[in-house]
């Protein structure tokens, strides 16, 4: 069954420019070792508090031998976590549409969890539009 999301996303604004939202591409390196499928699932859950977004589904799934991909589906748009344990490494997506969502507190939260030595960020400003306008317009 799906369920019907009303879509109430605003426009980012800033100074004369407007985007859909802030994505954030995160590397950990040297990151605590969580299997647990449940409690990545309460992790996500939280982060996803954490940035004021609205959880519409969430999914894990725990890799054999060892691993774990996890996925929450927002109505502001998404957060996953891919984690390869062996090298302790943990890749994070965390896309967030809107003046209301805060991806940053979902990425503060997930440092504090998964304690990283390393941290690799890459800030990409999604839909981006000049003076309100579509740049292909």
């Amino acid at each position: 069954m799906i369920q019907k999301t009303k879509r109430s996303i605003k426009w980012v604004h800033e100074k004369k420019r407007k985007y859909a939202g802030i994505h954030l591409i995160v590397e950990f390196w040297g990151a605590k070792v969580i299997e647990n499928s449940k409690e990545i699932e309460k992790i996500l859950i939280l982060a996803t508090k954490k940035t004021r977004s609205t959880l519409l589904k969430v999914a894990v799934h725990k890799f054999k031998p060892q691993g774990i991909s996890g996925v929450v589906l927002l109505a502001e748009s998404h957060m996953a976590i891919h984690y390869w344990p062996e090298f302790h490494y943990l890749a994070i997506d965390i896309f967030t549409c809107g003046n209301k969502s805060v991806p940053e507190r979902a990425l503060q939260y997930f440092e504090q969890r998964f304690k990283p030595k390393k941290i690799e960020i890459k800030r990409i400003k999604r839909g981006y539009f000049k003076n309100g306008k579509n740049l292909v317009q």
